[in-house]
């Protein structure tokens, strides 16, 4: 549960009130300029490539802020247009801020103090006084805070000379309408939450929230990553849901708060948790440490993988396994009540049915709802409150309860049958109204961190090659860094080669350093990658996952969000014996 934007809700509850983005579609349309943090749309997100191909049309500037040049941002070509097929492609990024791995905090922060010096120039034509005087909370100790940040400290944390840091500021500083997205990138740093509370304290000074074309965009990778939390897929529910839920079906709903991804390996490892059940996924490729990982999977009495496809977690198994076969969205799911359909949020926080058309791969094979209700079924009996049977037969019984339990989803069925569905409501966005503890938008003022490159090491984020798609590799090539037939390479700086004695082609061993709870430095292993000399920041590097999961200690997580740190791994690089 908390593998991807679990930093990104904890920052943005503090910060607006509520864990998600405040933008839609057509706020991106509108934007007049757009920031791209942490994110790479050709690899992860394509289709966000057409909107913003939209958005430069209208006149908007984007900013990508990266580590690496990513061939998508730098110039797309629509594959579903004429010019995408014969021509150059559109630029889209107007400039490219290649930063250093973990300093995205230190450029907010230092571009915050720009802005702020800005203003001071033109008094109230950059800070929205007005926003902040009715809006918010904490504006004085974030602005005294900032006003004393070190540029030189943000310089060295980001790489970024201070030309071209003035640069952007000004961009932000003459823009009416900002929005800032931002993927794992940002979410997979030790201080990954406070680096997006930064981002939140820019915007708020600018009034860019519940405002046309503006706000705060985390962009998930596919619909019903942001729904699960939405319908109470979450270790700590709150007390408010809950309750609905028990006065709904006239059951008690346990209380004690459950375990995340981080925790649940832990547990299971400790032997304090035997079985273990996924619903989708590839849990042990995803995961962080995967030596550890898969070793506390096979101390497991039972292991139950609800899939529909095979792949590698079923091979990691407890002492008795379970493969249950189901069908994908894409599938026809005919049920008693006839034929279904299932509906999903997307990062925008609009919700839609998903219609299946597809001819199952067997009448055996059952979709993930039936499996639930089913199992629930026998496990609780036929007089259990809940009508499992009913839910089996007819998805829209679902969506009925869901309406009686989950706030924002009056009249559920209808709504959700409209040609675009629905949207959520999100107080920020729809009426300047913030759910915080202040019950107004909050700055922040964290200590500035960033992640210095230790002498004789390299920083490693690890990230998807262009042919792959969350950890489902489609094949070796990765055409938008020109790679081909292999998976494991590195990608380092020309520089550090030098600097290592090494050169391009040569075989290394990938190991990890990490200085545990206890002050002991631990080591992590993945052996024979490929070099390759490629334009990453000096001291940074990069590798593919799941390749490189072994590489991230299971202990290695983001404060407050416990989330994996995957983009920050202190490595050294080992050259591997010549066997000619």
């Amino acid at each position: 549960s908390n593998m991807c934007h679990e930093s990104s809700g904890t920052a943005l509850t503090e910060s607006i009130g509520i864990g998600k983005g405040s933008v839609t579609v057509e706020d991106l349309v509108l934007a007049d300029l757009i920031v791209i943090a942490g994110q790479n749309p050709g690899t992860n997100h394509p289709r966000m490539l057409s909107i913003l191909e939209k958005a430069k049309g209208r006149g908007a500037q984007i900013i990508a802020v990266n580590p690496l040049p990513e061939a998508g941002l730098m110039r797309f070509k629509d594959p579903q247009k004429v010019h995408g097929v014969i021509g150059d492609g559109v630029p889209i990024a107007d400039e490219f801020v290649q930063i250093r791995l973990g300093g995205d905090m230190a450029l907010f922060a230092g571009l915050g103090r720009l802005l702020l010096e800005a203003d001071d120039r033109a008094p109230g034509t950059v800070v929205d006084r007005d926003f902040v005087a009715a809006h918010s909370a904490g504006f004085a100790d974030y602005e005294r805070r900032t006003r004393a940040v070190d540029l030189t400290e943000v310089a060295e944390a980001t790489g970024i000379d201070r030309a071209q840091l003035e640069r952007v500021a000004a961009k932000m500083a003459g823009a009416r309408r900002i929005v800032v997205c931002w993927a794992m990138g940002l979410t997979q740093h030790k201080h990954a939450v406070p680096t997006i509370s930064e981002i939140s304290n820019v915007l708020l000074m600018r009034g860019m929230i519940g405002k046309p074309g503006a706000g705060l965009c985390p962009v998930r990778g596919h619909s019903n990553v942001q729904g699960d939390r939405t319908m109470g897929i979450w270790e700590k529910m709150p007390e408010t849901f809950l309750t609905a839920l028990d006065d709904r079906f006239g059951i008690s709903s346990p209380r004690k708060h459950g375990l995340d991804t981080v925790d649940a390996i832990r547990a299971m490892r400790d032997g304090k948790a035997k079985v273990f059940m996924a619903m989708g996924g590839n849990f042990a490729s995803a995961t962080p440490d995967t030596v550890v990982t898969e070793a506390a999977l096979r101390k497991c009495a039972l292991t139950v993988q609800v899939s529909t496809k095979l792949n590698r977690s079923h091979l990691v198994h407890g002492h008795t396994a379970l493969i249950l076969p189901s069908l994908g969205r894409t599938d026809r799911d005919v049920q008693a009540g006839g034929k279904q359909q299932v509906s999903v949020e997307d990062s925008m926080s609009m919700v839609h049915l998903s219609r299946g058309s597809l001819h199952p791969p067997s009448d055996q094979v059952r979709s993930e709802v039936s499996i639930v209700c089913q199992l629930a079924r026998t496990l609780l009996g036929p007089g259990h409150p809940v009508p499992w049977e009913r839910f089996n037969a007819d998805y829209d019984t679902i969506r009925d309860a869901i309406a009686a339990v989950v706030p924002g989803c009056a009249d559920y069925n209808r709504r959700v049958r409209e040609p675009d569905g629905f949207q959520l409501p999100h107080p920020p966005r729809d009426s300047r109204d913030f759910p915080t503890t202040t019950g107004k938008a909050n700055f922040s003022t964290y200590p500035i961190e960033w992640v210095p490159v230790p002498s004789g090491r390299l920083v490693l984020q690890t990230l998807r090659s262009h042919d792959q798609y969350n950890t489902t590799i489609y094949g070796l090539d990765d055409r938008y860094r020109g790679v081909k037939g292999g998976r494991r390479v590195v990608f380092v700086n020309p520089a550090d080669l030098e600097a290592l004695g090494l050169t391009d082609g040569d075989r290394v061993d990938l190991v990890s350093e990490f200085t545990d709870a206890d002050g002991r430095t631990q080591e992590r292993r993945a052996d024979d990658f490929a070099v390759v000399s490629y334009s990453t920041p000096v001291g940074n590097a990069a590798a593919y996952y799941p390749e490189t999961n072994p590489l991230v200690p299971l202990d290695h997580t983001a404060a407050k969000s416990n989330t994996p740190v995957s983009k920050a791994v202190v490595i050294r690089l080992e050259r591997r014996p010549w066997a000619g």
